[in-house]
């Protein structure tokens, strides 16, 4: 059983975090909670990797098209005129070609983040998945505002700067996806690590 200090997650700066310049800013907010960047890569992700990464069952997928019918129906909106229809396995797919697309339209930083209970402290600082309910001081409620709202009257994916694993298995198996067998690096951190 590994030290709680080598809990592992991974990280990635999503095409809105890099465009707005908040590269630094991220690694900062980790940096100062005693987190330690294991590995980092700047790169522009092929459709596949992308492909990849997200789920591609029909049960996630009309998921999505449930979240999206929840969100039109939250705020009043003719899902049908924007859709047309009302079929959540038909809305689902749309849904994940825009995320898939958002991903492809510039680079995105992969980073393997490490320190005491890495998953849970990573998505707090992160806040909320959806950024219009983030707290303030968190890096989504301080550095954006959209909601599915937004996104779906705009046809894209909701931009909400990062993406952080949910689980350390699910960090185990990211970290495998986009990094392979690159290695990390280890090193003692001043003050946290002594």
């Amino acid at each position: 059983m590994k030290h709680p200090k080598e809990e592992r997650t991974y990280v990635m700066i999503k095409p809105d975090g890099v465009r707005k310049g908040l590269i630094g800013e991220v690694i900062k907010r980790f940096e100062q909670r005693d987190l330690k960047v294991v590995a980092i890569e700047m790169f522009q992700p092929t459709r596949d990797l992308i492909h990849n990464h997200y789920p591609k069952d029909d049960a996630w997928i009309t998921r999505l098209g449930e979240k999206t019918k929840g969100t039109y129906e939250k705020y009043g909106y003719d899902m049908m005129a924007d859709f047309g229809t009302t079929d959540t396995a038909k809305i689902g797919p749309e849904i994940r070609k825009w995320l898939v697309d958002y991903m492809l339209s510039a680079p995105l930083v992969k980073m393997v983040i490490q320190g005491v209970h890495a998953v849970d402290v990573v998505r707090k600082i992160a806040g909320d998945t959806l950024p219009y309910k983030a707290d303030m001081g968190t890096i989504r409620g301080d550095f954006s505002i959209d909601s599915p709202a937004m996104a779906n009257k705009e046809k894209r994916a909701v931009m909400n700067i990062m993406h952080c694993s949910e689980t350390p298995e699910e960090a185990e198996h990211e970290i495998k996806h986009w990094f392979g067998d690159s290695k990390t690096y280890e090193y003692k951190r001043f003050g946290v690590d002594e």
